[in-house]
């Protein structure tokens, strides 16, 4: 009786891994990770952003390639709009993940990079604020890095910084407030 009922709970706990793995929520009988080692999802809907979509879907797998515990997938409802207009580019970001970007053509025609901007813009996103310190190696310089520097990637303290802002729910740029850097050129 005792080995019956213990091969049925074993019969039970298989099953409900097996439901488990085939639903994506688990991979293997390892321990659950913790909420603060799950994925965040932020959905981005590129489609208002015209000629700059290809940079922008660019951007978002420059993150997903760095990043471990949040990752950039195109849908809606979208958590992030990005749009195209005449203007300086700039993110108006109103919680951590969540935000408008607009990519402004000024930027380009003065000679900015695309890919560098829509990067940068998305670390808005992630909860980096702008560092105008004029290296190229830092993605969050901006426009400070001029002209010429074509890096669209985030170096490794900029990294660290958006997975210290996921796992612990922080956030370096004010929420509600446009960023730009219209007027520092």
């Amino acid at each position: 009786m005792v080995i019956r009922n213990l091969l049925r709970i074993c019969a039970a706990l298989l099953l409900g891994l097996a439901f488990l793995a085939g639903t994506g929520t688990a991979a293997s009988a390892a321990p659950a990770a913790d909420a603060a080692d799950a994925v965040r999802t932020i959905r981005y809907d590129a489609s208002r952003s015209a000629e700059f979509r290809s940079a922008v879907d660019e951007g978002a797998r420059i993150w997903n390639a760095r990043v471990g515990n949040v990752q950039f997938v195109a849908g809606s409802p979208a958590d992030v709009v990005i749009v195209a207009d005449n203007g300086w580019p700039r993110a108006r970001v109103t919680s951590l993940g969540r935000g408008t970007i607009w990519m402004g053509r000024q930027a380009v025609q003065e000679g900015h990079y695309t890919v560098r901007i829509a990067s940068h813009e998305l670390g808005h996103i992630l909860g980096l604020p702008d560092r105008r310190t004029g290296r190229c190696t830092d993605l969050m310089s901006g426009a400070s890095a001029g002209t010429s520097c074509r890096n669209p990637y985030p170096n490794s303290a900029e990294i660290a910084e958006v997975e210290r802002n996921f796992q612990n729910g922080l956030i370096g740029v004010a929420t509600g407030v446009t960023l730009t850097e219209a007027a520092a050129r």
